[in-house]
């Protein structure tokens, strides 16, 4: 971060944009946020891991060791809930969302000494109030969920990655810089398990930039020393799943360094065909709601399924008897399971370009623009101005929001005026390729991206000419 010993080197507004981003913080705390179905799974498996040694849900006899979540944020809540819950057996979350609220002040620190260095002390200014008045990452710190962690983690790596970078152009070997780098991928990998694109973009970027640099050394010395520092985050992310790892292969017999991308334990059913159906013409986060959330237990609606869902009047006459015998039985049986998936294999069939292009892209484009209605206790059917006038204001000022962090950003990218553009691009493209394969959009799927957009908007408005590159010498000063 900034170098407390030189203050004139920090943001010479700092106080003000730290105060406004507690302020702003503390209004999503003292008006709790959404809950969320995942939470008590976190904060029970975290709890039978401290108080039982198992990690797994249920009580007594019926405690079972599971794998679906990683330890990472279980771990976090179960650990206040260790400190706090006696003393204040009714709010001890709100401990959890006042650190939380640290992280996320902290991340914007770490974005604003990134620009610092990078892009000059003006850049700095823009990316602290960019990051202090964010909302979409503010109103993170009131939920009880993995994001507002990961948003900290995505900060603290690019910031160290961009540190080491920046002292190996000059000359200077900043090994706590990788340290840090490896230990910011290794919390993202246990909080979630597309954390892994964290590890992947810093390492990538570690290791082809350390190949670019211009320092006077031989080929042969460049590889060399760009393995080493490749090695040593790799080492530092790696190292702290090992336990989980070993722990996965003892009580389950399998390999499983993450979690699985369906949640599921070994041997629990996963419905293939008809995710894979939902991927043939899901785009909508409303699809998630009325949809994918159902399944299992509750009835789909036939209004709910869109015209792209079929492409003839047959397939659709197809489409409702599968949705018609779901909501009979209220879940996916194996033998409904292979009716969608021949169904998602036929559409899949003719038009494989509108199923592996058209779709993906819609999907990430949704996840990336939607107003972020489900953090604000908005309407997901936002649009409908007569039937909720204020929501649909609110909605429309927070998609216009979102529209400004996410237009900026690529303008950057398409200027060439973002530091270290593919590492951090490269960041951004491993997740959007992620989420175009998701068959429940949501738009927090990108909250991640931002302290990315944070950075590339800060380029765009501080009109950096020469932003710091794999090849371009650069003091490591703050």
């Amino acid at each position: 971060m900034f170098r407390f010993t030189h203050p004139s080197s920090w943001p010479r507004r700092w106080p003000l944009w730290t105060t406004l981003g507690i302020a702003l913080r503390l209004v999503f705390i003292i008006f709790p946020r959404p809950g969320d179905d995942d939470t008590p799974d976190y904060l029970g498996l975290g709890h039978n891991l401290l108080q039982h040694g198992v990690y797994g849900l249920g009580s007594g006899s019926n405690l079972a060791p599971m794998f679906f979540r990683l330890p990472g944020y279980p771990v976090f809540l179960a650990t206040f809930e260790a400190l706090f819950a006696r003393l204040w057996p009714n709010t001890w979350f709100n401990t959890v969302f006042i650190a939380q609220m640290v992280a996320d002040l902290a991340a914007g620190l770490l974005l604003a000494a990134f620009a610092n260095r990078n892009l000059g002390s003006r850049a700095a200014e823009i990316a602290l109030a960019l990051a202090m008045l964010c909302p979409f990452t503010a109103v993170e710190t009131g939920i009880p969920m993995t994001e507002c962690l990961s948003i900290f983690a995505v900060a603290l790596g690019i910031y160290a990655a961009g540190r080491f970078l920046a002292a190996q152009a000059s000359g200077i070997r900043d090994v706590p810089a990788l340290i840090i780098s490896g230990l910011a991928s290794a919390l993202a990998m246990l909080l979630r398990p597309d954390g892994v694109l964290l590890f992947a973009a810093l390492a990538a970027g570690i290791f082809f930039c350390s190949l670019r640099t211009r320092a006077a050394q031989d080929r042969q010395h460049k590889f060399g020393r760009a393995f080493a520092a490749t090695a040593v985050v790799s080492i530092v992310a790696l190292l702290p799943l090992v336990p989980w790892t070993i722990r996965n292969y003892a009580e389950f017999h399998v390999l499983q360094p993450l979690a699985p991308r369906y949640l599921n334990d070994p041997g629990e059913h996963v419905n293939l065909g008809f995710y894979r159906w939902l991927r043939t013409w899901s785009v909508e986060y409303v699809t998630t709601a009325t949809v994918f959330w159902n399944v299992p237990g509750d009835a789909i609606d036939p209004a709910d399924i869109p015209p792209s869902a079929c492409d003839s009047p047959q397939q659709c006459r197809q489409t409702m008897a599968l949705v018609s015998d779901y909501n009979q039985i209220r879940y996916i049986s194996a033998d409904l399971d292979r009716r969608f998936a021949a169904l998602a294999e036929e559409r899949i069939r003719a038009h494989p370009v509108r199923y592996y292009v058209i779709v993906p892209v819609e999907r990430v484009a949704d996840m990336l623009l939607r107003p972020r209605t489900e953090a604000f206790y908005l309407e997901v059917f936002w649009w409908p101005a007569g039937d909720h006038p204020v929501q649909t204001i609110w909605a429309i000022f927070l998609g216009l929001i979102n529209l400004f962090y996410v237009a900026a950003a690529a303008w950057a990218f398409i200027r060439r005026r973002v530091p270290w553009p593919w590492m951090l691009g490269g960041y951004l493209i491993l997740r959007f390729l992620l989420l175009a394969t998701v068959e429940s959009p949501e738009p927090r799927y990108t909250i991640e991206c931002f302290p990315i957009f944070i950075v590339a908007a800060t380029a765009a408005l501080a009109r950096a000419d020469s932003p710091t590159r794999c090849h371009v010498r650069q003091s490591t000063s703050d």
